[in-house]
């Protein structure tokens, strides 16, 4: 279960409810996201001291929001405060978020996240800090600093890190040195094609992905009347495909265009950027919709899921999309029945 941003519709206590909802009906995690509103963190403290069972995962922390020695120390401490429970999601954000806000030039992402990752589980397994790579050098070679290790022990052994990343070059790379993968609008019809760049990572770091889980985010919107849950899709499908990142680098743009809806997406952008947002919200197709969410009648959504199921998704990270928060927890239920009755 994914409870987002905070601030857009959810009240603190809604968020607790819902992630104790969730634990009751045997959901595996649930998780937070950030932009540059609320942050990832403390959210999860605040669900951590509300729950006892349910995992916690930080989907995601921004790399250019923190140090790694930062992210290190704060996921050390959600674990212990949790009893062991938590999940470190991890992504680069986009230029627009890390050099408007957070003052961080967006160049070789590649290479920073594979540092960043490699300083942060140096930190988590308490070892010295000393690295010196081409986007991190630490400690600082021209002046005092020392290398330093965490001085709190994480609960668990090894805390799993998950890498949100789009593209070939940077899913590949989550084959290689991350535990699972964290993709939006994913379509389990193109498995083949996106699960490709990670067996290519994988293959490079020679090591096999049976304990790597493929996480998927998808919005959710059960109800018999299929058109009226297609639309509550649209305004936030098209703010991605249309409005995240700009003209040239819209990596949700992207990812449609590959599923053979590149006329659409362009089309979409053009209107989004033009600031026709309800046009370009009508500009998506029935069936792109369709592919990158969950819609419709209980049967129907039982059919998407057990695509899901077959297309090797280890965890389906979901979102009902509702206003109203006693039936956004009625659609958990129903997607906790459903998930059931798919196996």
């Amino acid at each position: 279960m994914s409870v987002g941003y905070w601030g857009l519709g959810l009240t603190p206590a809604d968020q607790l409810d819902i992630a104790r909802t969730a634990e009751s009906l045997g959901y595996d995690s649930i998780w937070t996201a950030e932009a540059y509103g609320s942050d990832a963190a403390t959210v999860l403290a605040w669900l951590a001291a509300g729950t006892s069972r349910i995992k916690l995962g930080a989907g995601i922390f921004q790399i250019p929001a923190r140090s790694p020695a930062m992210t290190a120390m704060t996921a050390a401490t959600i674990d212990n405060l949790s009893g062991g429970r938590m999940l470190l999601g991890l992504g680069t954000s986009g230029p627009q978020v890390s050099e408007g806000f957070h003052g961080v030039r967006f160049a070789k992402q590649l290479q920073r996240t594979r540092e960043y990752v490699a300083v942060v589980r140096k930190a988590l397994a308490r070892e010295k800090i000393e690295f010196h790579g081409e986007t991190i050098d630490l400690p600082l070679p021209d002046g005092p600093g020392k290398a330093l290790k965490l001085t709190i022990r994480p609960v668990q052994e090894r805390i799993p890190i998950f890498l949100a990343v789009l593209g070939p070059k940077n899913v590949a790379l989550a084959g290689e040195i991350a535990d699972g993968w964290l993709p939006v609008f994913f379509s389990p019809e193109h498995t083949a094609a996106l699960r490709g760049p990670l067996e290519e990572g994988a293959a490079r770091a020679g090591r096999s992905l049976d304990d790597f889980r493929i996480c998927p985010s998808v919005n959710v919107m059960i109800g018999d009347d299929l058109e009226s849950a297609r639309t509550v899709m649209r305004p936030i499908i098209a703010l991605y495909v249309g409005g995240m990142g700009s003209r040239e680098q819209n990596f949700y743009n992207r990812l449609v265009s590959s599923y053979g809806f590149e006329a659409e997406a362009q089309k979409v952008q053009e209107l989004y950027l033009a600031g026709q947002k309800t046009e370009a919200m009508f500009a998506l197709p029935e069936a792109l919709i369709d592919l990158v969410s969950i819609v419709g009648p209980r049967d129907r959504v039982k059919a998407k899921l057990r695509d899901f199921r077959d297309a090797g998704v280890d965890t389906l990270i979901v979102w009902p999309v509702m206003p109203d928060h006693e039936e956004r927890k009625r659609q958990l239920t129903t997607i906790a029945e459903l998930a059931g009755e798919v196996g």
